[in-house]
């Protein structure tokens, strides 16, 4: 999740809607501009007892942060706690209960991109040798409760930990049991937006199967592939989900503007501090209404945090966001910008990749998504065939969609290699998550705790 800073720059206050609007205008970009950000979340443990460790204690979440500075990171304070980091490649931030997240920088190529994942895991891994501390590539804790887990010091979790239960039954599990790959892109116009928004949001199951890697809570099996992205249905309605109004005609960057506005608020950031604002209405904010800040209106800045503060499958801010995927290894890490890159930076790709999905109802897109969680590549199409169908499908466009990028490195190799750790999932019709399934149902005999030696 975002990390905020106090700025001493001008902050207008929103006078007009072109205001609200100006975020997602603001991010049209030349196609020789578009860049490519990938942001990826790993579990950290003790590992003499697999425990989380906590933010204070010695060799915890804290002291991993300010060891990192030794490559150059540079901390980022909050009411005098270090809760992320500033470098050349980007953030490394926390999520709630300690989830060590890398924020990367926007990127020309996927060569980049997974070398700079690189560089962080390998002066993660440095830190963790020093102190002792594991790094998991899973979708979710395997065998934590939620009272096992710390919580970390910023002040937007404390606010959106009180709000959670009162929307859903699964948002604290979403905010301390889970990780996830993203992958944040850019688009050209409007036009453009709206048809990579439609792509991605329809596909979005797809990457939730292919990249499935959260089939245990609490030591035991539980029924899902992804339970990650199952927990995404019981959350808050008000701010997740598939979005029906991004495939109706006319959609963009006003459509949005309505739906963020009616999007319920977590917080105002005044002065270097989170108010809590949560369940209170934007549009009222906007006209001096809103309880938390009386006879206060918005600023920009104000409107960015919200814009941060919704979580559907794809979400537009002044880039597109693709969510869908489980925390994984380095080879999927890489490899998830390498499937939507492929499918949305080359317009051939792009329209084969729409002439997929295009014919595809609401309630068909919503059963996908209601099942690609639990069934994986076995989850049934429209009109026939399966999940693991369309994987082949949208791998061979993507594929061609990186030949046509041509972006070569210093070998003289393109992109399409990082595709490669997918073409192996859809050969086999086997998820990550049913691989672990497998080995504990066999050669770990019940143990999931074999888990953590699949470490990055």
């Amino acid at each position: 999740m975002s990390t905020r800073e106090a700025s001493s720059e001008q902050d207008p206050i929103i006078e007009n809607r072109d205001q609200l609007v100006a975020p997602m205008q603001g991010g049209e970009k030349p196609k020789d501009d578009w860049r490519i950000g990938t942001e990826h979340e790993k579990l950290v443990y003790k590992r003499e007892d697999f425990r989380a460790p906590s933010y204070d204690e010695p060799c915890g979440i804290r002291d991993v942060l300010m060891n990192l500075r030794e490559f150059g990171w540079e901390p980022v304070e909050e009411n005098g706690s270090v809760i992320a980091l500033k470098g050349q490649d980007g953030a490394v931030s926390l999520e709630p209960a300690g989830q060590l997240e890398l924020s990367g920088a926007p990127l020309k190529n996927l060569h980049e991109t997974c070398a700079e994942t690189g560089r962080h895991l390998q002066q993660v891994k440095a830190i963790g040798e020093h102190c002792g501390i594991g790094f998991l590539g899973l979708g979710m804790w395997p065998d934590k409760t939620r009272e096992e887990l710390p919580v970390m010091p910023k002040g937007r979790y404390e606010i959106m930990m009180r709000h959670m239960p009162k929307v859903g039954s699964l948002g604290l599990d979403m905010m301390l049991r889970t990780c996830t790959i993203q992958v944040n892109l850019d688009y050209s116009n409007e036009a453009d937006m709206a048809q990579k928004f439609r792509v991605g949001l329809a596909l979005q199951p797809l990457a939730t199967a292919l990249f499935a890697n959260s089939p245990f809570t609490e030591g035991k099996p539980n029924g899902y592939l992804s339970y990650r992205s199952h927990i995404w249905s019981d959350t808050d309605p008000h701010r997740t989900g598939m979005l029906p109004f991004v495939f109706d005609d006319g959609f963009g960057y006003e459509r949005w503007v309505d739906y963020m506005l009616d999007v319920p608020m977590y917080f105002v950031f005044r002065d270097g501090k989170y108010i809590d604002a949560a369940g209170q209405s934007f549009r009222d904010f906007l006209e001096g209404k809103l309880p938390a800040l009386p006879g206060e209106r918005p600023t920009q800045s104000d409107w960015w945090d919200h814009l941060s503060t919704a979580f559907p499958e794809v979400r537009l801010k002044s880039f597109l966001e693709m969510r869908g995927a489980d925390g994984g290894p380095w080879s999927r890490i890489c490899a998830l910008p390498a499937l939507w890159v492929g499918l949305l930076y080359d317009q051939g790709a792009l329209d084969a990749a729409w002439d997929l999905v295009k014919d595809w109802s609401m309630e068909e897109r919503e059963a996908l998504r209601d099942n690609a969680p639990k069934l994986g590549l076995d989850t049934p199409l429209p009109g026939g065939g399966t999940m693991q169908d369309l994987g082949g499908d949208v791998l061979a466009i993507a594929r061609q969609g990186l030949k046509s990028r041509n972006a070569l490195n210093s070998s003289g190799d393109n992109e399409t290699g990082f595709l490669e750790t997918l073409d192996e999932i859809v050969a086999s019709g086997k998820v990550p998550a049913q691989r672990l399934l497998d080995r504990f149902h066999g050669e770990w005999n019940g143990d999931v705790s074999r888990v953590y030696k699949y470490s990055f």
